[in-house]
């Protein structure tokens, strides 16, 4: 049984009709999509909700807002210095649909058990860090240890109750492809919802309608910077995604839009494939304040007047920030900009 499912043989010749379709034009392309759907679920409420709350937007149309460094929060368990003020769920229940995820692997340490007390006596697992999984207590892990599997628990816990929404996970990376398939493997439900790009002949057709996803119930993608782990249903980056630079460096002024990698432009063309862009928007080192002066009319400003045309006229899919819920009061917030963003035509 492979972890993360396989499509049916109704969605493999769909998917085949939707390849041909797409080589004759894009009209044609979409037609089989609707088709696509049809043959996974017979049209009713449930598609025609999806039809109401998405449209016709494919995936690479619509904006997300998206978190840095969800898990380091003063919530979900104790790290002295943090990105998000509110837990993982708190960040889904407010609008949030991407999250970042450092994952690591932690090997069963007696001394640290001894040393604390009997307070830091956890298995062997995959966790949630930040940089190591045994240096500093608080800083580079935190207590309760937070486990990749709990927190994945979490987000499809949040899909279930929201049949209409997608979210989307981006994997910093660090632990071996078998570690990360025995942690997913633990996350009831998982399976059913990871939408697989390479099922749905993305690279051949293009991304999906949002509404064929939600309809089909593949409502989870999940990206991780490594690359030998597609087999399980996680994408690599750089193979479908673009990205700026992460930083706005320790002064959070440097304002202009490169490329996270210097061999994929943020304008990158392909035929018949559009990559989806990932905006980061955050300094060095994330602090309330400086968060609240970064997350209103500069990045507004940003994706307008530097992103935008960075990226060849497009706006970013997803849109990262540090502590999604502060702002300049300018009245606007990473929230409302994201929302700007699906009301552009």
């Amino acid at each position: 049984m492979t972890l993360l499912g396989t499509a049916t043989t109704a969605t493999t010749a769909t998917a085949s009709n939707r390849a041909g379709a797409a080589a004759t034009n894009s009209a044609t392309s979409a037609t089989v999509s609707t088709a696509a759907v049809a043959g996974r679920a017979a049209p009713g409420p449930a598609t025609q909700a999806a039809a109401a709350r998405w449209g016709d937007r494919r995936l690479d149309e619509v904006a997300f807002l998206t978190t840095h460094n969800a898990f380091t929060n003063y919530q979900d368990s104790r790290w002295s210095s943090v990105n998000q003020s509110e837990s993982v769920r708190a960040q889904l229940d407010n609008g949030v649909r991407g999250l970042s995820l450092d994952t690591h692997w932690y090997e069963r340490s007696t001394w640290l058990c001894i040393i604390s007390f009997g307070s830091d006596c956890y298995p062997s697992d995959v966790y949630l860090c930040h940089g190591d999984c045994k240096t500093f207590a608080g800083a580079t892990y935190a207590l309760p240890r937070q486990s990749f599997h709990g927190t994945m628990q979490t987000v499809v816990d949040f899909l279930a109750t929201h049949p209409q929404e997608v979210v989307t996970v981006f994997l910093e990376d660090y632990v071996s492809s078998e570690q990360l398939r025995q942690s997913l493997g633990r996350v009831g439900g998982l399976s059913d919802m990871v939408f697989r790009a390479d099922e749905w002949g993305v690279r051949q057709n293009g991304w999906p309608k949002v509404a064929d996803l939600v309809t089909a119930g593949k409502r989870l993608l999940i990206f991780s910077d490594r690359s030998d782990r597609e087999h399980l249903g996680v994408m690599y980056d750089k193979s479908w995604t673009v990205s700026n630079y992460w930083s706005l460096g320790d002064m959070g002024n440097d304002l202009g839009c490169v490329s996270r990698w210097s061999d994929l432009p943020l304008d990158r063309q392909e035929p018949g494939f559009r990559r989806l862009f990932t905006m980061s928007h955050h300094r060095n080192v994330p602090t309330v304040l400086t968060a609240a002066l970064d997350n209103g009319t500069k990045l507004r400003n940003r994706i307008a007047d530097q992103c935008r045309t960075a990226a060849g006229g497009r706006d970013p899919n997803f849109v990262s920030v540090d502590f999604h819920r502060l702002s300049d009061g300018s009245g606007h917030t990473p929230a409302s900009i994201v929302a700007e963003l699906n009301a552009r035509p």
